[in-house]
């Protein structure tokens, strides 16, 4: 399971032109992507890592704070360009087994207090972020 997290002052994200989630204060952004061997034990350590990042201002977590979390569902972190020109896209799990997992851990984020707004899975979305810094951050449950 990877994420790029991103401290921001403002985010949204929108589908067919309404807004489906947004950050009504400074916090994170979290793009998702979901590999074929995940499951439940990356869903608990990714979501216990990003709640407790500290990379907010005067270095506090988002949990220290209570700011708010956007988790957009983002594939695409998994491709592979090493080769030619087109990306590969086949280390990303399909949707039938990354979309429960990324309903987990935005369901396990708000159980650790976290207030968290979506994206809508699989929709095409126009995601919109004031990055606070600019401070991002790649975090992947292989690398733990």
């Amino acid at each position: 399971m990877r994420a790029v997290v991103t401290r921001v002052s403002a985010a949204s994200v929108e589908v067919a032109g309404e807004t489906v989630g947004e950050l009504p204060r400074p916090g994170l952004l979290v793009l998702l992507g979901v590999g074929h061997d995940d499951g439940p034990a990356e869903v608990e350590w990714l979501a216990r890592k990003v709640w407790g990042l500290r990379i907010l201002e005067g270095e506090q977590s988002a949990s220290d704070v209570g700011a708010p979390v956007l988790v957009i569902s983002q594939f695409t972190l998994y491709g592979d360009a090493r080769k030619g020109r087109r990306p590969s896209w086949t280390a990303a799990a399909p949707g039938p087994v990354s979309e429960p997992l990324y309903e987990a851990f935005c369901t396990t984020l708000a159980g650790l207090g976290a207030q968290v707004e979506r994206g809508v899975f699989g929709a095409r979305m126009n995601v919109a972020s004031v990055n606070d810094g600019p401070f991002t951050i790649l975090l992947d449950t292989d690398a733990r």
